[in-house]
């Protein structure tokens, strides 16, 4: 544990200070675009967060290389120079669409490019499904599901990077529940190492996201971007199926290896990396519906995600952020305890973490619709609410 702390620590520290450089570069040589008919502030900001945060997630995998700990998942290199390469490209792209505004097909395109050197070339691939008992592990469905799962996560976390301090307050959750996931499968796996990259890549986004957020906590001084944006979502991606991919189709349906004798205790193991993207995923697929319906692109820029609905309905900026960390934290844990309830050590968790979800679903849905009585003035004429692209 204490080289994962080491790592956040590192991480954190090289992102915040690399962070400020960009914040302040980006002042001095005006490196922000103008403000565009769909924004929500009014007062230019950088956008280029997303730079520091690359360069604190390598100095994390450079930290990593050189750990003895950590050389479990260094015996393939270019497993790991596959993610840090495609995550530099993504980065590259979202840069340039967040100083000139790219076309959503070139963005679109780099995103798939980006997936298919994770997935081809560094064999981050879905090799199973519980799927009424069988297993797929066709390669060409494998590859298929593998990049659009990616593709997805992507665009599904650029989506609701639309408030100060959401996107990197939401992932740094998510990944926290994720590493301890992750952490406790291995064991519950029989691994001789808790080292392993699915919870390495959770602790770098943990540490990248804790250096960046006191700069983009509101009022922010600095935005991710679709650079910052994007590659949470494909290093969250790519964390997910790694950890799947440690999950042979025995442990799915045996209650042998874990333990498991509850409703849906087989399906939490792969149902887990699914709910601690849930909000951003729900946000994503009723984006494309929505602007499908109407006939236009399902990448043309609204106003209708769920944070700007929140702030129609009367919530305050930071009322609005902060539900959100409600919400994905109460999902994401509620089911963290249910797969600790399925394990043979703890199996009287796991009826706690249903009852957890109900309330605090509950409560969150009552405050959620409830929003205390905020004017459109509360936090300032200037100040900037980002809006995703």
């Amino acid at each position: 544990m204490k080289y994962y702390l080491l790592v956040v620590i590192l991480t954190a520290a090289t992102t915040l200070a690399l962070t400020t450089v960009v914040w302040r570069l980006s002042l001095r040589y005006r490196l922000y675009p103008g403000i565009r008919e769909r924004d929500v502030h009014t007062t230019p900001t950088p956008r280029l967060g997303g730079v520091g945060m690359f360069l604190g997630v390598a100095a994390g995998f450079a930290l990593s290389s050189q750990v003895p700990y950590f050389a479990i998942f260094w015996d393939d290199p270019m497993r790991n120079w596959s993610i840090l390469g495609a995550t530099l490209l993504i980065v590259l792209f979202g840069v340039a669409d967040d100083l000139w505004d790219l076309d959503w097909m070139i963005k679109l395109g780099a995103q798939f490019l980006a997936a298919g050197i994770v997935v081809g070339v560094g064999g981050i691939q879905i090799y199973q499904l519980p799927i009424g008992g069988q297993t797929v592990v066709s390669s060409w469905m494998s590859f298929t599901l593998s990049v659009f799962a990616i593709v997805v996560v992507m665009n599904a976390v650029n989506f609701i990077d639309g408030l100060d301090g959401l996107v990197a307050g939401v992932a740094l959750i998510a990944n926290g529940v994720f590493f301890a996931y992750t952490y406790l499968l291995v064991r519950d796996t029989g691994a001789s190492s808790y080292s392993n990259l699915a919870s390495f890549i959770a602790v770098v986004l943990i540490g990248a996201c804790i250096g960046f957020l006191p700069l983009n906590w509101n009022p922010a001084k600095l935005f991710m971007g679709d650079a910052g944006a994007y590659m949470l979502g494909l290093l969250m991606a790519c964390s997910a199926i790694a950890v799947t991919g440690q999950l042979e189709p025995r442990m799915l349906g045996d209650n042998d290896v874990f333990g498991r004798s509850q409703l849906l205790g087989a399906f939490i193991p792969i149902l887990l990396p699914i709910v601690v993207v849930l909000l951003p995923l729900l946000d994503f697929g009723m984006a494309v519906v929505r602007r499908m319906a109407r006939g236009k692109s399902p990448f043309s820029a609204d106003r209708k995600h769920l944070h700007h609905r929140m702030l129609d309905m009367g919530h305050s900026d930071r009322d609005a952020v902060l539900i959100f960390y409600a919400w994905t934290s109460i999902v994401s844990l509620s089911v963290l305890l249910m797969y600790i309830g399925t394990t043979a050590d703890w199996p009287g968790l796991y009826w706690p973490g249903v009852a957890y979800l109900v309330v605090g679903c509950t409560a969150c849905l009552v405050v959620t619709l409830t929003p205390a009585r905020a004017t459109a003035d509360a936090a300032g004429p200037n100040v900037p609410v980002q809006e995703p692209s």
